[in-house]
């Protein structure tokens, strides 16, 4: 293996990159014109233009990755994860071009790209799979007789992919029809496939996965275990390594099983078995049971955090296994040290309702002695033609309890501006205090929806930090500003939240920095520290909190929370995303309409859906906010559309008492 074309983008591919210039293999980068003059294209040693930044033209077009093998000369290609990664016509067409593809054979992924045919092959081999229906008949008549024969509550699944798209929670009847249609056009779209299947709902999940590797020699190891388990929509946003307070029995059952299954089906390469763990089904031994629900064929998004505590490349392993190497280790010798964390940072509003964010990167700050897989860098442009990942933030601590505090801290060290993104909300989940002691399972987010909403009053450390970082130092110790003339001995400062809410102090200099008195009778004492984090200390004890300069103002970071305060009274004109006061509905984002559920007159009750909207590969649907009729529609199923666009008006019911919206806006 010479040369690694590696058939993918952004933090994977400069993932791979690193250990193949490591190991003295020559890169080839491949790219859309979006992703033209992105980190992985400049980091590989060459690089080959597919096309468009539509996927389907570029990094899913199996002719112009095959033309790029043959232009440059590349032995090997790399698929990554997501695209083509478990397509074996992919597979296939490398293999027949005589390269080697680094990943399972073509057959193994057929085989794990169909769920019903993996949980068949499984069962068969012993290990424990959720009931289920698979239909020979693909008809919705016939998934339907199949939901009423399984029960309520359901889930649906999509047959081919994962990362949670064509999949739906179905607790009632009348849910179903909706949610067949919905998810069977997502798996189509996202798949090319749109073959449906039933299993029963676990109510109180855990995902628990385990990382297995086999060679061509026929030798299977495990990598221990990573627990998934918080998700939004069923996208994982923090992983961790080893999964918190299961048994050493059930990590050992979990272990042997994940074996099991891959020489079930001789695997070769790197590989993730994927469990469910039902909290409310317990054996003798007070464990929950476990069930097997996929095997993704590929590397996993979350390997780093498998890296973190065994101290192993995986790249490096199935670049090895890829030339026909043995596993360079044994089961035995395989030790897991500490616990790792990882969380995704994604282009989202995460304050409303994690809309997809685009934009152009101005300014980016990555934490010290923090692993980060980015693909980004300040100047980057972030669109919807690809997924919202922007980076991957991995910790390493000698216990669970010392990663998420450092997990915390990189949080709060982390800045980007430009783009809005998630950093607040997964700061607030780990800090979470049921999330330190463990107790996590698939339903943590909706769980603690209303403790995890970014809307607390900033704290007076908040309030004392701000304080210090924007008022005039001197030369003194703590200080960084420059001495100004003529300034009063105190001075009173005022700041405000982003909802107008007044905040104000009175500040003045001290013996080691600033007094701050943030409320008559109540001052706290604040200097800089070398870490660049601001000393609050006072009564109550002492905070560390992180002070960001913004645009109109600060973000103050602490203990996993953010606190927004500007310098003047923002006067907020609040528009709604969707369904304001006037009756029209605008796109929350850009986007394209999937599907238009109604037309000039349709008669509307509030929360009926009206249109669907795809952005970033996920389905957002748009509600009407009440009673009414629809009076105009201007947008068409399959039109790209812009933020803000009008979409349609609707006019209220004439029970409701409030007139008619006005004259529709021009198009």
């Amino acid at each position: 293996m010479r040369k690694l074309l590696i058939a993918n983008r952004g933090e994977i591919a400069c993932r791979i990159i690193r250990t193949a210039r490591r190991l003295g293999i020559r890169t080839v980068a491949v790219f859309s014109d979006a992703d033209a003059g992105s980190p992985h294209v400049r980091s590989a040693d060459e690089a080959f233009r597919l096309g468009p930044p539509a996927p389907h033209d570029s990094y899913l077009s199996i002719p112009r990755l095959i033309e790029a093998l043959r232009a440059t000369g590349a032995d090997a290609v790399h698929p990554g994860y997501g695209f083509l990664s478990e397509n074996a016509e992919f597979a296939e067409a490398v293999i027949a071009e005589g390269r080697t593809f680094v990943g399972p054979s073509p057959d193994v992924l057929r085989l794990m790209g169909l769920k019903d045919a993996a949980k068949a092959r499984m069962k068969a081999a012993g290990l424990p799979v959720l009931p289920g229906m698979m239909p020979r008949d693909p008809s919705l008549a016939e998934l339907e007789r199949l939901a009423v024969t399984l029960g309520f509550p359901l889930v649906v699944k999509a047959v081919a992919g994962g990362g949670g798209r064509g999949l739906r929670v179905v607790h009632t009847r009348e849910e179903l029809l909706d949610a067949l249609v919905a998810a069977r056009r997502e798996a189509a779209a996202a798949f090319g496939n749109d073959a449906l299947m039933l299993e029963r709902l676990v109510r109180r999940p855990r995902h628990v996965e385990v990382q297995v590797f086999g060679d061509v020699h026929g030798n299977v190891v495990h990598m221990f275990e990573r627990d998934c388990s918080v998700q939004r929509r069923h996208q994982k946003l923090v992983e961790e390594a080893p999964a918190p307070g299961l048994s050493e029995r059930v990590r050992q059952a979990l272990g042997a099983a994940a074996v099991t299954a891959a020489q079930a089906i001789g695997y070769c390469n790197a590989g993730t078995v994927e469990f469910l763990l039902d909290l409310d089904d317990l054996d003798s031994h007070g464990d929950p049971r476990f069930f097997f629900i996929e095997m993704n064929p590929r590397l996993q998004v979350e390997h780093p955090v498998t890296e973190a505590i065994t101290g192993l490349d995986l790249v490096e392993w199935q670049l090895r296994v890829a030339r026909g190497e043995m596993l360079p280790l044994c089961q035995d010798a395989i030790e897991a040290t500490g616990h790792a964390i990882e969380v995704r940072l994604c282009a989202e509003q995460a304050e409303a309702g994690f809309l997809p964010a685009t934009g152009r990167i101005a300014r980016l700050v990555w934490p010290d002695a923090v692993r980060v897989d980015t693909g980004v860098e300040e100047g980057s442009v972030v669109g919807l033609d690809y997924d919202s990942l922007l980076a991957k933030l991995v910790v390493h601590g000698p216990s669970r309890a010392e990663a998420i505090e450092r997990m915390v801290a990189a949080l709060d060290g982390t800045v980007v501006e430009g783009v809005a993104t998630n950093r607040g909300f997964l700061a607030r989940v780990v800090a979470h205090p049921t999330f330190r002691t463990g107790d996590v399972e698939t339903g943590f987010l909706p769980r603690h929806a209303v403790e995890l909403e970014a809307s607390l009053p900033p704290p007076p450390a908040a309030l004392a930090a701000v304080a210090a970082a924007s008022f005039p130092a001197d030369d003194g110790p703590g200080f960084a500003r420059p001495f100004r003339l003529n300034l009063p001995a105190a001075s009173r400062l005022g700041f405000w939240s982003p909802d107008g809410t007044a905040h104000a102090c009175t500040v003045g200099r001290g013996p080691d920095g600033v007094s701050v008195e943030v409320a008559p009778g109540s001052v706290l004492e604040v200097r800089s520290a070398p870490d660049g984090r601001w000393v609050v200390r006072g009564p109550e004890g002492t905070a560390r909190p992180v002070v960001v300069a913004i645009k109109r103002g600060w973000e103050v970071r602490w203990e996993g929370f953010t606190w927004r305060l500007l310098a003047q009274n923002p006067a907020w004109a609040r528009r709604a995303a969707a369904g304001p006061a006037d009756g029209l509905i605008a796109a929350p984002m850009p986007g394209r309409v999937l599907a238009l559920d109604v037309e000039a007159g349709t008669s509307v009750r509030a929360g009926d859906r009206l249109l669907v909207l795809e952005a970033m590969k996920m389905e957002h649907r748009l509600l009407a906010p009440f009673d009414g009729v629809v009076e105009a529609v201007w947008a068409e199923p399959g039109a790209q559309v812009t933020l803000g666009a009008p979409l349609l008006t609707l006019a209220r019911a004439a029970s409701s008492g409030v007139p008619p919206c006005g004259t529709p806006p021009a198009r």
